[in-house]
């Protein structure tokens, strides 16, 4: 079983980091390998909405993005964290899972989902609800905590004193180890993974 984190703010070691390897190392203590990928500090290409994801399976920019959905089969789960930005997750991660998702949604079908957000005081919960929804349109199983999954603070060393959330990150690996395991359990029980029909798309104008 593996994890993928993915760092969605541009300071590599900040807040946001704190935030993922305290839910990493909760998985460690489970014997649960995890994976912290940083998408970086430079500019993400945003989807561009050309389509030609859907005739090769990869999108039209080559970078990270492809090289993520390439290894998405390693993966059983996947924890996205951002800063909080005008009470939204950062514009890098938001294009970094706009191109994800639109073009390797499918291959995300049925794997765990959680995402966790740092912020100095306010927006966090609208910013939490921005990065859930990439889960929920793609088939994923979203997984809680005890609270909305936030840590606050300006620096690692502030965010290292928010002992509420920094419990919640615990509590939520705690919660994804426990569902990852009863996966495990279940395959190995003859449990069959989910079977999903062919997507249906409704117009409402015609």
């Amino acid at each position: 079983m593996k994890v993928l984190m993915i760092n969605g703010s541009p300071h590599e070691h900040g807040c946001t980091y704190t935030a993922l390897h305290e839910v990493e190392k909760k998985l460690a203590e489970h014997g649960i390998a995890s994976e912290i990928f940083w998408i970086g500090s430079k500019p993400v290409p945003q989807c561009i909405a050309c389509r030609k994801c859907s005739e090769t399976g990869r999108c039209i920019f080559d970078d990270s993005v492809n090289s993520i959905h390439e290894r998405i089969g390693e993966f059983d789960a996947m924890v996205v964290g951002s800063p909080v930005y005008y009470a939204s997750a950062s514009a890098q991660v938001c294009a970094f899972l706009d191109r994800l998702f639109f073009s390797g949604g499918n291959d995300l079908a049925g794997m765990f989902g959680a995402s966790v957000v740092s912020c100095r005081r306010g927006g966090a919960s609208a910013a939490f609800d921005r990065l859930n929804k990439y889960f929920l349109i793609a088939s994923m199983n979203v997984v809680s905590s005890q609270y909305w999954n936030q840590v606050h603070g300006n620096t690692p060393e502030e965010v290292m004193q928010d002992l509420e959330g920094l419990q919640t990150m615990r509590t939520l690996g705690e919660n994804l180890a426990y569902l990852l395991k009863c996966r495990e359990a279940g395959k190995a029980n003859g449990v069959p993974e989910p079977e999903y029909e062919k997507g249906i798309a409704t117009n409402f104008v015609r």
